[in-house]
């Protein structure tokens, strides 16, 4: 199946094309915006755009989407065009080139999912980026492209290359690709957060910001993609993904997951707080966040006390950015719900 096309985005998918025309295309890029918005897709427009046999447009082209690069690039089965995402590691071994085996069959399993699914839901729990993954891109890096004249290296979710404080060797092992990557090669890191990133990878890349997209633009892709019609599901739908087509794909239950979370906190937060485990604020507490922020936003919307609601929101996301930065969850936790404007702003 292939990719279901790239929807918005058009001033950053211009600013890339013209860079891409003009051969002045950073070869190490990160792709920043929030979680959903399409940045690794975005990521994949890219490497379609420079692999593209016959590209469209003249000094800002676009790719054709018909030549046989382009369907490998949609099929995801592009030779050069290598897309890391993080997973669960279920296999341990001591032989590093066991390790790296073990992340391309990781790897290899996660692409044939998206092939069969290329709507995904986000990534959950404890997948990260391990270092034998960094290892295999390292190793694919010098090698030579086998069908086009670069290859194209996608690292998306790049804040799971450091899960929590003190696993930073597979973001060190990716420093001196960032460097001094070969000429034929582009590497395309995504991430929700910049500022969860080494400050010594955020120093080897060009920084793109990639906006959240207009609500006319989810609403064609949701007419379109998942084929929703009734207009109070279809208005629903749209509202709560706040500019960011991923979100529509949150499972069900991870949604809920979240809600509950969230819900939990905003009852009781001292007794949320003594339940989370320390030194792992990423993941299921980040998530708890920004479901609580997005319940903070429908408030809001509903015309609740604006000036209470916007004050709780910019703690929660202040909440979140400390979280990236490893602070204990517990003590986030707890002075987060003494600071909140009420004790139940968000019920």
């Amino acid at each position: 199946m292939l990719l279901p096309p790239l929807i918005g985005h058009e001033r950053v998918k211009t600013r890339l094309a013209g860079a891409h025309a003009s051969e002045k295309l950073p070869q190490a890029l990160l792709l920043a915006g929030p979680r959903g918005v399409g940045k690794q897709r975005l990521a994949l427009w890219l490497a379609q755009l420079i692999h593209c046999e016959a590209p469209r447009g003249g000094s800002q082209p676009e790719p054709c989407g018909e030549c046989r690069s382009c369907r490998l690039v949609l099929s995801l089965q592009h030779p050069d065009v290598h897309w890391f995402v993080p997973f669960e590691s279920s296999k341990r071994s001591s032989d590093v080139e066991k390790q790296a085996d073990a992340a391309a069959e990781a790897l290899a399993e996660e692409m044939a999912a998206r092939r069969e699914q290329p709507l995904y839901a986000p990534v959950v729990g404890l997948a990260s980026h391990p270092v034998a993954s960094i290892r295999l891109l390292l190793k694919r890096l010098a090698l030579t492209p086998a069908m086009g004249k670069r290859k194209v290296f996608i690292l998306g979710d790049a804040e799971r290359l450091i899960p929590q404080l003190g696993t930073e060797v597979a973001a060190n092992a990716l420093l001196k690709a960032l460097e001094e990557p070969p000429a034929d090669s582009v590497i395309i890191l995504t991430a929700a957060d910049p500022n969860a990133l080494l400050p010594t990878i955020l120093s080897r890349v060009v920084l793109v910001r990639v906006a959240r997209i207009a609500d006319s633009d989810v609403t064609a892709f949701v007419q379109q993609a998942v084929a929703i019609r009734e207009q109070p599901e279809l208005e629903q739908r749209v509202t709560a993904a706040e500019g960011c087509i991923g979100k529509l794909f949150a499972t069900d239950a991870h949604r809920s997951g979240q809600i509950d979370q969230a819900a939990r906190f905003t009852d009781a937060p001292l007794l949320f707080a003594l339940g989370q485990v320390p030194f792992q604020a990423r993941g299921g507490f980040t998530e708890m966040l920004d479901a609580l922020a997005s319940r903070l936003r429908s408030e809001a919307r509903r015309g609740g006390d604006t000036e209470k609601l916007v004050e709780a929101i910019a703690l929660v996301l202040d909440a979140r950015d400390l979280a990236q930065g490893n602070v204990n969850p517990q003590l986030l936790a707890a002075v987060l719900g003494e600071d909140l404007p009420g004790s139940r702003a968000a019920s």
